[in-house]
């Protein structure tokens, strides 16, 4: 039978049993990650490597089976990206445990046994059983992965923990010095691993701290102090660093403070411990029990002097030199600066190094640097394990639309009906009778307070302090370069009190930029965003009064075009709003999304021998293109102002100040080559996007941004732009020409909309 290999940079390497992957590369005489000093515990990133395709993976942990591909990082930076990252399979599962334990060593042992002897039900995990104990939170909660057969298999198991306990042990501390990202450096534990394997270490000289270490005040704590431990092949604690081997990246010799080297062909380094601790300092506020070596005050080393102190990010003693040159003091700040401890072991090697070099140069040893999830770098898959975001929000009315057989697009952040099945239908439904569309994705914002006007004033660019009480109006939202932003309505209900209304792409930052401005001027207005609070359901067509007085509204009850009133409809509470989108008479129902479902089918029901149906954003996008309104962000580009867009009319510069009024102005008298045209042509409807070109074959002078075959008017209809002066009236569009026209197309004078 042949002999167990793997894939190593290319090379065929034997396995033997037992062997870890670093244990296969040291076998065949090869640093498993191109030199540094190897703990083969997990507590540094000297021996990741992409294992199967799926970096950072810890070779000293990580079981060597036959046909495995390895292929170690490249020296000077990180994986390529080409790299899957990801396991082809994870699974996920939760658990309960009254006491977890974590570490599997004497400490955690003792604590496993007293909770089982309580009669507690106990968990333990140990990385060197494949169980890594990623994170921590508040809960307790635990997350652990699980290594199945091959890296490419994971489960996470999401732990939930009356008590936790932290055995984790102490950590063996590395050398910062020169040399010592040489091969051929082991901590004792490393070493001893490596001579039980049968991988010859030839002549060894160990590193001993430079000051012996006070005596051990307990026998715990003398275990746990591998310096009390006499070094067998003798110890040097004159040395100032390591000297290499000719060119070969390997050791040669342990340089001395006299200028002597001490010839070696592996050099252990025996400098004492540190506490593995980084679970502790990832949650800091969830209550833990750490017991063991992870509890004991270990001696932090010698303030570094030269040398690489964080490994993983490749941080040496001289950047941290210039991030304390330039002011940063505190030891998060110089982590930060300087991206120590920000690698793949997340300071469990330089942690200590750079507590002791903050100490050195203020006086005050610093509490360690707070541990971030996860403890191991992970895959996005991971991350996401048991978890189901909905990216895309879905209305109060998702599953009446499923049930009515809609098809379902994503639009503005939200899932919403595109059609019904029957466009044209839907499109009747709205210019001949009655129909409803789900506007419940509109954003909506209560603004009040003493400053509420002043507020508006400020955002906005037309008047709102003489809007009166129960009266809307349209409005634009510029920024400061005087580009349009959004749109809506302000609808005043008292004094300082005004609903604002926004697009649905909008609704998502509108908040977040309102409550930034209210702060920014320092005003004294409340904000509350309603948006997921509230459904709003349209009822729109020339029998919409006439479906609502059916729902016990009166017609001297109905608002007038763009007022808004409270209303009681089918036993519902209803903000009332009279405006219009699709040229038709329009009432927007805004009321409470519990009770959207109970609101959608009365109206169904009591409007069916009306002719009504449900409109999609297909006829939607149509009705609303024939009375010429824009829709932000298609018929918008990032720079397009008022005046591009023939909104000049939503702009008073005769006010005193407002978002974009500056920027408006010093633009004014600026040549305008480019501008949002109404055009139609005959035939069907170009794609959205078309080019727009000034002869049939000529230059490219702009593009289409909505089209529609418009059944009433029998030709297509579209918005599009211009981008070269001088504006033509006739361009060609898919070989085809189309006529510059005015906008509405229907309904210029508005009548349908306010009768």
């Amino acid at each position: 039978m042949s002999e167990p290999t793997l894939h190593y940079d290319g090379d065929e390497l034997p396995i033997a049993d037992g062997d870890t992957v670093a244990l296969v590369a040291l076998r065949a005489g090869q640093h498993p990650a191109h030199g540094g000093t190897l703990c083969l515990s997990g507590d540094c990133g000297n021996c990741v490597a992409d294992v199967d395709g799926v970096p950072w993976i810890r070779t000293c942990q990580q079981p060597a089976t036959p046909g495995m591909t390895v292929r170690r990082h490249p020296a000077a930076s990180a994986p390529p990206t080409t790299s899957p990252c990801a396991p082809a399979e994870v699974t996920v599962r939760h658990t309960h445990a009254d006491v977890v334990v974590v570490g599997a060593g004497e400490s955690g042992r003792a604590a496993a046994a007293a909770g089982r002897a309580a009669g507690q039900a106990v968990t333990v995990f140990d990385a060197t059983d494949g169980a890594e104990v990623m994170a921590m939170f508040a809960g307790p909660q635990l997350v652990v992965r699980h290594r199945r057969a091959t890296v490419t298999e994971t489960t996470i198991e999401q732990v939930h923990a009356h008590r936790v306990v932290l055995a984790t042990g102490a950590a063996e501390l590395q050398p910062v010095c020169p040399g010592d990202r040489l091969e051929g450096l082991y901590t004792p534990k490393a070493a001893a691993a490596v001579v039980a394997a049968g991988i010859d270490l030839g002549r060894t000289v160990t590193l001993l701290p430079h000051h012996p270490p006070a005596p051990a005040s307990s026998v715990e704590e003398q275990n746990a102090t591998s310096a009390s431990v006499p070094p067998q092949n003798g110890g040097v604690r004159e040395w100032v660093g390591l000297v290499g081997r000719g060119s070969s990246g390997a050791v040669g010799g342990v340089a001395l403070a006299d200028g002597s080297v001490v010839p070696a062909d592996s050099v252990i380094v025996d400098l004492g411990r540190s506490p593995r601790d980084l679970l502790a300092r990832m949650a800091p506020g969830v209550p833990v029990e750490i017991v063991g070596p992870a509890a004991v005050a270990h001696p932090l080393p010698d303030p570094p002097v030269a040398g690489m102190v964080c490994p993983c990010s490749k941080v040496i003693v001289e950047d941290l030199d210039g991030v304390w040159a330039k002011g940063f003091r505190e030891l998060e700040l110089v982590k930060r600066a300087a991206l120590c401890g920000t690698g793949t072991c997340q300071g469990t090697v330089c942690n200590p190094h750079l507590r002791a070099f903050v100490a050195a140069r203020s006086g005050s040893t610093p509490e360690p640097f707070t541990g971030r999830p996860a403890a191991r770098p992970i895959s996005l898959a991971e991350a996401a394990a048991g978890y189901e975001v909905e990216v895309l929000r879905r209305t109060p009315l998702h599953d009446e639309h499923v049930a009515a057989g809609a098809t379902l697009d994503r639009f503005g952040g939200w899932y919403r009906p595109w059609n019904y099945g029957d466009v044209e239908a839907e499109y009747w439904a709205v210019r001949n009778d009655v129909s409803i569309g789900d506007v419940s994705t509109l954003g909506k914002m209560l603004v009040s307070g003493p400053d509420a006007v002043e507020l508006l004033e400020r955002l906005y660019p037309n008047h709102v302090h003489d809007i009166r009480i129960g009266r809307s109006r349209y409005v634009i939202n510029l920024n400061e370069r005087g580009h349009i932003l959004d749109d809506g309505m302000i609808c005043r209900e008292g004094e300082t009190r005004f609903l604002l209304t926004w697009t649905s792409g909008g609704a998502s930052v509108a908040e977040m930029w309102v409550r930034d401005w209210v702060e920014t001027w320092g005003l004294r207005v409340h904000v509350l965003d309603r948006t997921v609070s509230h459904g709003a359901i349209n009822v729109t067509g020339p029998k919409a009064a006439a479906l609502l007085a059916r729902l016990g509204i009166g017609g001297g009850e109905l608002p007038r075009f763009l007022e808004h009133r409270h209303l009681t409809i089918a036993g519902i509470p209803c903000h009332v709003m009279r405006l219009s989108f699709t040229g038709e008479a329009s009432f927007e129902l805004h009321h409470q999304i519990d009770r959207s479902v109970e609101l959608w089918q009365a109206l169904l029901h009591h409007g069916a021998d009306l002719g009504i149906r449900p409109h999609g954003l297909q006829a939607l996008f149509g009705l609303r293109l024939e009375k010429g309104h824009i829709i932000v962000a298609q018929d918008t580009e990032l720079d397009s102002s008022p005046r591009r867009v023939n909104m000049d009319w939503a702009v008073k510069l005769d006010k005193a100040d407002f978002l974009g009024r500056a920027a408006l102005i010093r633009t004014a008298g600026l040549p305008d080559e480019r501008r949002l045209f109404g055009l139609t042509m005959a035939g069907p409807a170009p794609l959205e996007g078309s080019v727009v070109r000034q002869q049939a074959d000529g230059e490219v002078v702009g593009h289409v941004t909505s089209s529609w075959w418009s059944p009433l008017l029998d030709r297509t209809v579209l918005l599009g732009w211009q981008k070269r002066a001088p504006h033509t009236d006739r361009v060609w569009i898919d070989g085809r020409p189309a006529d510059v026209a005015p906008t509405p197309f229907y309904d210029p004078e508005g009548r349908r909309a306010r009768g």
